[in-house]
């Protein structure tokens, strides 16, 4: 019994000793679509971008990542510098709510418990899914069709990140997503009955982008790479 205890123990202390550090905080920012409709500029926020995202640091080189973000997705022809677009005078309004996950990997090491200020670039990529109105263009007026789809995509996403603030870690991130989807413009209705009010290059799909910054408050155990007491 005294053997199986002391060996309950070390496995207990071995997996404390290996925990990884947390990090959970909000993003905030902005966002703009490239697609069919609207300006085609990569960046350039127009509406207001809000969510939640979580870290799991497991070395000073790399982190697991997962957030949720909303946005009022939103483009307007008028803004864009093709004269054929701003003739045509498209727009549309779109609620959007993404999750997203994959891993995030720094230039430098990013170590938290040196008691130092340190700094960082970094970027991440993985997989998101956003949920998004469906809609097309009668007549040149958004027409919804009262439901909903998801749209799969590639997050890419550069930024530079720095501990400021004591256990706070504030980041300036700006965010691609490439979308395996050319419904979020409505461009291709998603109802096969609308499918005649379809427009626009059919060879290129949407893309989204989240501009804004991350403010997280780390807590949870040494990780692994740090030293202890």
């Amino acid at each position: 019994m005294k053997h199986l205890t002391v060996l309950i123990l070390s496995i207990l202390s071995f997996q404390l000793n290996h925990s990884q550090i947390n990090e959970i905080g909000v993003f905030a920012g902005g966002s703009n679509f490239i697609g069919d409709v609207g300006a085609t500029n990569y960046i350039s926020p127009d509406s207001p971008a809000l969510g939640l995202i979580y870290k799991w640091n497991a070395s000073p080189r790399h982190s697991w990542r997962a957030s949720i973000i909303y946005s009022d997705l939103k483009a307007n022809d008028i803004d864009s510098d093709d004269p054929r677009r701003i003739q045509r005078g498209y727009n549309f309004d779109s609620n959007l709510l993404e999750i997203s996950a994959g891993i995030e990997f720094t230039f430098f090491d990013f170590n938290l418990h040196t008691g130092e200020k340190i700094a960082t670039p970094y970027i991440y990529s993985g997989i998101s899914v956003a949920k998004h109105d469906n809609h097309y263009f009668l007549n040149g007026v958004q027409t919804s069709e009262n439901n909903s789809s998801w749209a799969y995509g590639i997050p890419m996403a550069l930024g530079v990140k720095a501990n400021l603030l004591g256990d706070f870690i504030l980041g300036i991130e700006v965010g691609a997503r490439y979308t395996f989807s050319d419904e979020i413009d409505g461009s291709v209705p998603d109802s096969k009955t609308n499918l005649q009010y379809r427009f626009g290059n059919i060879n290129n799909n949407d893309w989204y982008v989240f501009s804004g910054i991350t403010l997280t408050y780390t807590f949870g155990l040494n990780p692994c790479y740090c030293p202890t007491d």
